[in-house]
């Protein structure tokens, strides 16, 4: 199998369908050594191209909270006021630096996903 950069966007989908035909192959194999190299490549070309940035803070909460079953009345407790949680969610009220203090020690949402220039 040709493995080259990948460079377009035809290159990248070449490389897509490479990957689906030996994503199964064992470890310490050629074609498992193949896939890795491919995936890297692959990973290298989506960063570049297909840039994810942070996620909008209030998904972030959202997000975390469905993860660790919480409710509004649980994130109430960490930012002070049932009526606050509402109007963030509602976009009404931003996150200060104390919310955002909380939410990162309490629930470990990384800062970079609480802190937006919006």
């Amino acid at each position: 199998m040709e493995i080259k950069v990948i460079k377009t966007e035809e290159d990248y989908n070449q490389a897509l369908l490479q990957l689906e035909e030996i994503f199964d192959a064992p470890e310490n194999t050629k074609e498992g050594d193949e896939a890795d190299l491919i995936g890297v490549l692959i990973e290298r070309y989506e960063e570049k191209h297909y840039p994810i940035g942070p996620p909008d803070p209030i998904e972030a909460i959202k997000f975390r909270m469905e993860q660790m079953d919480m409710t509004k009345s649980d994130l109430a407790d960490i930012l002070g006021y049932k009526s606050r949680v509402t109007e963030i969610f509602s976009r009404k009220r931003k996150l200060t630096l104390k919310m955002i203090r909380n939410l990162h020690e309490k629930l470990n949402i990384p800062y970079e996903s609480l802190i937006t220039d919006n």
